[in-house]
């Protein structure tokens, strides 16, 4: 009854009024996805929200929560496949929070704060800069604090919890709560959160060091994602969590099914983790490979494959 009574309230031309003059940034109903999905597939939102401050982020997931209306937060719209049928109730985009600042720690540690809608990269730009070290790991990853920490992004042996601090959280009821690392439920490429709750921003643990060797760093990372990734097509990123021992595009290579195509969603051939847009796939498309490569894995090699991208809303 909740859903049916949050769906119902979308449509209301007060609950839109109301919801358009709450916050200064962007109102939008109706709104296809695929224009902001990094791989380029999605129907049509019901709402999308674009809050350009955490005051205002507040009084609208308040709203939507107090009229039973379903929401996700997202950021730079990656590692996220929204389906054909679109999304029923509100998609709230943090990119209008992109706040930063950095303070000095004993030892030569620096934190760096981020809003949650602040992009990976930008963090790790910095870093190049003014010589903090930690973060270079991240190089290359296209998606935002938010979405980073809410996955635990990772690559090349380190994760997003190894340089983390603490959380701000927004809880029901409209309350911030900083929570530091160690309280939070991290998991490989999952931080578990209580329902509804959002992440706003964080801070990250760096060390100063000397600004020519972390340039390096962030170079050899980015070289080695330029070799192995398909950086020239659309894609949501890495499809499958790693098995344990042996990574998930190895596996898909060896059961041959590196170029596999369903419409215009292609298993890419330089990497058999990534799923490529061609230029007009379908949510559809992508997920019939999706399935696909999970029944032959499990056949052929008798492993569970487990999906690292979120995958919302409706079929259509």
């Amino acid at each position: 009854m909740a859903v049916e009574k949050g769906i119902w309230m979308i449509r209301d031309a007060l609950f839109r009024e109301e919801l358009k003059n709450m916050i200064l940034g962007q109102v939008l109903f109706d709104e296809p996805t695929d224009r902001y999905t990094s791989i380029g597939v999605g129907g049509k939102a019901d709402v999308m929200i674009l809050p350009q401050a955490t005051e205002e982020l507040i009084r609208v997931v308040s709203y939507l929560q107090d009229h039973q209306v379903s929401f996700i937060a997202v950021g730079n719209w990656t590692n996220l496949i929204v389906k054909d049928g679109g999304y029923r109730g509100a998609i709230i985009c943090l990119k209008g929070l992109h706040e930063i600042s950095v303070e000095d720690k004993e030892n030569d540690m620096v934190s760096v704060y981020a809003e949650a809608g602040v992009a990976l990269g930008e963090i790790v730009n910095l870093s190049a800069n003014e010589a903090f070290g930690g973060i270079e790991f991240c190089a290359g990853i296209p998606g935002s604090v938010g979405g980073g920490i809410r996955m635990n992004a990772g690559a090349y042996g380190s994760e997003i919890k190894d340089i983390l601090e603490w959380v701000n959280l927004l809880e029901r009821g409209g309350k911030i709560l900083k929570v530091r690392r160690d309280d939070l439920d991290f998991a490989y490429r999952n931080l578990n959160l209580p329902e509804g709750s959002v992440i706003t921003g964080a801070s990250f643990l760096l060390r100063r060091g000397k600004r020519e060797e972390i340039r390096e760093r962030i170079t050899e990372t980015l070289g080695l994602r330029k070799k192995k990734h398909p950086l020239g097509y659309r894609s949501a990123g890495s499809i499958f969590k790693n098995p344990r021992g042996i990574p998930a595009g190895q596996l898909i290579d060896e059961i041959g099914l590196k170029g596999a195509r369903i419409g215009d969603a292609k298993i890419s051939e330089k990497h058999g983790n990534f799923i490529v847009n061609l230029g007009h796939a379908k949510a559809a498309d992508v997920l019939a490979l999706i399935e696909m490569v999970k029944e032959r894995v499990l056949k052929e090699k008798g492993i569970t494959l487990e999906v690292e991208v979120m995958i919302v809303g409706d079929n259509g």
